[in-house]
């Protein structure tokens, strides 16, 4: 009886040592699949491997907003350097065309200055010259104030080269990366579909991958638009100071009708007098 109960105590403690061994078994491999899957899910989620990684569409949008962005900050150094330079030559011949008191006078003054200026100055002159032995002077300055205003379009035209392709930039980048987005989730969905599982592990990367075109949508519009709206304010004061331009420019050209006017006026009452 003794042996009995020694005998079964001891296949009782053995089948105790089996089943906690078969337990820390199995422990350990739960601890250590989770672990192990996780490991093999993890994907590398920096900006260059998930454009590696991405769609070929998404890839093309991706390419195509850096280079509107690269268009962009372009625009931006070449017409910081035009407005600059521009402004510092109007500027200056303005100061110069006040300081004359006549239109020639003034022509010399602005020899080698390529600018508006110099254009104001040639137009009156060569409006002056046509048009004398004509009419009175208000007709000249009628006329020539047309020509002026057909120079400060053209003035106008020409600083504002660049400044649409900045607002189509600064208005449709978000829209295409959005379209990048959109096509890379419906990507991503369909491989949901594909793998039968909704572990967030096999999602979301194709998510970040789409979600990344709408942030580099994002980085190429917002400077475009500030930039837009920086430049439209410069350009606008840059006119304006061709406007002033203008305007010392044809009072120098009033003067000298005035004065050529008064001159002949003058003439004429002496040789009446005679």
């Amino acid at each position: 009886m003794r042996r009995f109960f020694s005998l079964a105590t001891c296949g009782a403690l053995g089948q105790i040592a089996a089943t906690a061994a078969w337990a820390q078994n199995q422990t350990t491999s739960i601890t250590a699949s989770p672990a192990g899957s996780t490991n093999a899910g993890l994907h590398d989620l920096s900006p260059w491997s998930m454009f590696t990684s991405a769609d070929l569409v998404v890839q093309g949008v991706m390419v195509g907003l850096a280079f509107a962005s690269l268009v962009t900050w372009t625009i931006f150094v070449g017409k910081f350097v035009e407005l600059a330079l521009a402004r510092r030559k109007v500027t200056g011949a303005l100061r110069r065309v006040t300081a004359a008191k006549s239109l020639t006078e003034a022509r010399d003054a602005l020899v080698g200055d390529k600018g508006v200026s110099q254009v104001f100055v040639a137009a009156a002159l060569d409006e002056a010259r046509l048009s004398s032995g004509f009419d009175g002077e208000d007709n000249i300055k009628e006329r020539v104030a047309s020509r002026f205003t057909e120079i400060t379009r053209a003035e106008a035209r020409r600083v504002r080269i660049g400044m649409g392709l900045l607002a189509t930039i600064g208005a449709t980048s978000p829209f295409v990366g959005l379209f990048g987005t959109v096509w890379g989730i419906m990507n991503s969905f369909i491989g949901i579909s594909k793998a039968q599982t909704t572990n967030l592990a096999v999602v979301a990367p194709g998510i970040a991958e789409a979600l990344l075109a709408t942030a580099i949508g994002l980085v190429a519009a917002i400077p475009a638009v500030i930039i837009y709206n920086y430049y439209a304010r410069g350009i606008k004061n840059y006119l304006e100071l061709v406007g002033q331009t203008g305007g010392a420019v044809g009072r120098q050209l009033s003067r000298d009708l005035s004065r050529d006017f008064g001159r002949v006026n003058a003439q004429q009452m002496s040789r009446a007098a005679e």
